[in-house]
């Protein structure tokens, strides 16, 4: 039996999205990193004055979409 159908939508919305958040915030400033010549490069790229706004902006998006659409999935679509 599906573990995911006894709990509530909201909880599987921020348990999905918190995990994907965690990760691919991590994976994103890893990799920008390495592109961007090292820390320095990448805190001007996502934490700089002008764009550190949209950086948070767009991953929190990101993160209740996909936490939206994969509750979504395991609460009413997997079997």
């Amino acid at each position: 039996m599906n573990t995911y159908k006894n709990q509530s939508f909201l909880k599987l919305t921020f348990r999905f999205g918190f995990i994907f958040l965690i990760v691919i915030t991590s994976i994103k400033i890893i990799f920008s990193i390495f592109t961007n010549g090292g820390i320095n490069g990448m805190l001007n790229e996502f934490f700089s004055p002008t764009t550190w706004q949209l950086f948070v902006k767009m991953q929190l998006l990101m993160a209740a979409l996909y936490g939206v659409f994969m509750a979504g999935y395991y609460k009413f679509i997997k079997k």
